[in-house]
């Protein structure tokens, strides 16, 4: 059980710290065959705590800080919505709708490269409400987060340095809730040192992969990343 959920943390935290996202579409839904979810997603945040840290500490002067400073401060407007939404609105409904706009949005985007750009934060605020309201019902604040930072045509460095910068706020006010909660548990602190050495390992290991990616390679793999995860969210919504 402990070297599987290393093995799943290593490869999570190898995509994230590649691509600057990831780790908790990953981690999260693997894990939570074998352990309880209650362990498994105060774990992620702690890991993604761990990453987003490192990373802002070797990469600050790439953080877009106007556009991650906007993203948080929307994000925190919409988790009361999200909180809404999951009292009101059947899971499978949500996921369907969004698992068909990022897929579409991803599929169009490879289809035709250079489809759309945004070249200003003006519309930051739309994306940044989109991932608190994803973030609060499920903790999927990813997707919106994503496609933004996709449509800004952020250099491969600027992109993952960018997201670790809404990331890091983003995952300690998590944490504080979990703590809040009673759900840091001595096993969530276990799993988490056990999976450490294997997440140090993997943080510079995808960035050497971030810095050797070009930036029209790096949106295929970054729209390519977007439609497995659509596509998941469509799954997810149709089998429960």
């Amino acid at each position: 059980m402990t070297v599987l959920v290393v093995l799943v943390f290593f490869s999570a935290t190898l995509v994230r710290s590649a691509l600057g996202f990831g780790e908790a579409l990953i981690a999260v839904p693997l894990l939570a065959f074998v352990l309880p979810i209650g362990i498994v997603a105060p774990v992620a945040v702690l890991v993604s705590i761990t990453v987003a840290t490192i990373v802002l500490a070797q990469d600050w002067r790439h953080v877009q800080l106007r556009s991650a400073a906007r993203l948080v401060c929307s994000t925190l407007l919409g988790i009361p919505i999200g909180l809404l939404v999951l009292r009101r609105v059947p899971e499978p409904i949500v996921k369907g709708l969004l698992g068909i706009v990022v897929a579409g949005f991803a599929a169009l985007a490879l289809w035709r490269q250079n489809v759309h750009e945004l070249r200003t934060d003006r519309h930051a605020w739309l994306f940044g409400v989109a991932a608190g309201v994803l973030g609060g019902a499920y903790g999927m604040n990813g997707p919106p987060l994503v496609v933004y930072g996709a449509l800004r045509r952020w250099s491969p460095e600027r992109f993952r340095a960018t997201l670790q910068g809404y990331f890091l706020p983003a995952s300690l006010i998590g944490m504080f809730g979990y703590w809040a909660a009673g759900l840091w548990t001595a096993s969530v602190s276990r799993y988490y040192l056990l999976s450490l050495p294997a997440v140090l390992l993997a943080i510079p290991l995808g960035r050497v992969v971030n810095t050797r990616l070009d930036a029209r390679r790096f949106l295929v793999v970054v729209h390519a990343g977007l439609l497995a995860s659509g596509t998941g969210l469509l799954v997810q919504a149709i089998v429960a």
